[in-house]
């Protein structure tokens, strides 16, 4: 199959992709970024975007800070108690909600086009004036210290912990934005408004808009919903320390008594997403383990020696190096097996060049899923967001098909070789 059309046969048409010519950026007085696409195809809007107020700003003796200011701006307003919010929304079938992350809080909603102004005026009031009633304050509390206590009893997210605390150890990437219960339970109401006094602001902010809207017209609506919102005490963002980098092999356990499974993360530090070798990698990550039955690694850990549940490879790469790790879901007996089997296909993955077809067959895939991957309102929002984040320019996903084609073999023996050295691995395990 060549590497430039997609499973049908054809080549996507570059002009059906968001570009320059259908993409309108604005930069409002405050500092607010807009990214507005209009599609005429559904009555629909979509809203995406984020501000810089993430995990980052929390002290260690508040971890979850940021997600639970995120989580609790839509329990009340200034001018709406929690189910005035929901009714408002409830009555003309539209969705608004907030999640904490490390760099940034995120934000998403959709509404009918007719109804973007009450949208955006809604999503201002919960941005600038919310409330932080002290009875929807504890019962977050309670739902967030539940979720952590099924966090506790899940072998996939301990792994998961365990294995941020391997490879970034004393970096704030080791840290889980939803935080401990003991770091849960010390937020006090006047923690999470100081968080939101000081961390929420304009600058930095990223507002996307797609659907049955004129770019004139959405940028107007937020101009006069938030373009008049200032913070001067806004923090500049945090500027990341380097990663760690394993010198040797390092595996960890933790117990997590009472399960029939065990969950194995293995891995190093990554790419950034800006990085000019991110491409390659990603390439070479669905390869090694995404592809068809997931890969390289699924086909010898699961399909032939039959030894995992589950096995997969990820690459997270964002603002800053993520995470390149294999993931396993194996019997309690079965992890050495497993991890031995991993390593020699990692081993393998990188002494030698991947083969032709397996490049090919994976490009036509990442080039021919492409368009299927902006269909919905949606998903050309977070696809807008991505752009902007991560400064890949407005012609990004038109010249997505060449940047693909353009990487060899050989690229991606560099990049495999430069982050996953099958000696200076993390290995986290959980189970019982």
């Amino acid at each position: 199959m060549s590497a430039s059309r997609n499973a049908l046969g054809f080549s996507p048409s570059r002009h059906s992709l968001p570009g320059p010519e259908d993409i309108t950026r604005v930069e409002l007085p405050n500092g607010i970024v807009m990214l507005v696409r209009r599609n005429d195809n559904s009555p629909s809007v979509v809203i995406n975007g984020y501000l810089e107020a993430g995990s980052l700003f929390e002290p260690d003796d508040r971890l979850g800070l940021a997600d639970f200011v995120a989580s609790a701006l839509m329990r009340g307003t200034q001018r709406r108690n929690f189910q005035q919010i929901y009714d408002t929304l409830e009555s003309v079938g539209a969705s608004l909600g907030f999640n904490g992350g490390v760099h940034t809080t995120g934000f998403g909603g959709r509404c009918l086009a007719e109804d973007l102004p009450l949208l955006f005026d809604l999503l201002a009031e919960t941005l600038t004036q919310p409330a932080f009633p002290e009875e929807q304050v504890e019962r977050l509390r309670v739902q967030i210290l539940t979720e952590l206590a099924i966090r506790a009893q899940d072998t996939a997210e301990m792994a998961s912990l365990l294995f941020d605390q391997i490879l970034y150890p004393g970096h704030p990437y080791s840290r889980p934005e939803d935080g401990y219960p003991e770091t849960v339970q010390a937020i006090t109401l006047q923690d999470l408004r100081e968080f939101h006094r000081r961390h929420y602001g304009p600058r930095g902010m990223l507002l996307v808009v797609v659907g049955a809207v004129e770019a004139g017209q959405a940028v107007d609506l937020a101009a006069r919903s938030l373009g008049e919102w200032r913070n001067p005490q806004q923090p500049a963002p945090i500027a990341l320390p380097p990663a760690p980098i394993l010198t040797s092999l390092r595996q960890e356990r933790v117990t997590v008594n009472g399960k029939s499974q065990a969950d194995v993360l293995l891995g190093a530090v990554g790419p950034e997403r800006m990085a000019p070798d991110y491409t390659a990698a990603a390439i070479g990550n669905s390869i090694l383990g995404q592809f068809g039955m997931m890969g390289r690694i699924g086909e010898a850990v699961r399909e032939k020696a039959g030894l995992a549940y589950y096995a997969f490879s990820s690459l997270n790469a964002g603002v800053g190096p993520g995470p390149w790790q294999i993931a396993a879901g194996v019997a309690p007996g079965n992890v050495e097996r497993a991890i031995e089997l991993i390593r020699q296909e990692v081993r393998r993955f990188v002494e030698s060049p991947v083969e032709e077809e397996e490049l090919a067959d994976v490009k036509a895939n990442f080039i021919g899923s492409l368009p299927l991957s902006l269909e919905s309102n949606g998903g050309v929002a977070g696809a807008l967001v991505r752009l902007e984040r991560y400064k890949l320019g407005l012609d990004y996903y038109q010249r997505y098909e060449d940047l693909v084609n353009a990487v060899t073999r050989e690229d991606v023996l560099r990049a495999a070789q430069r982050y996953l050295h099958p000696e200076r691995l993390g290995i986290a395990i959980a189970g019982p």
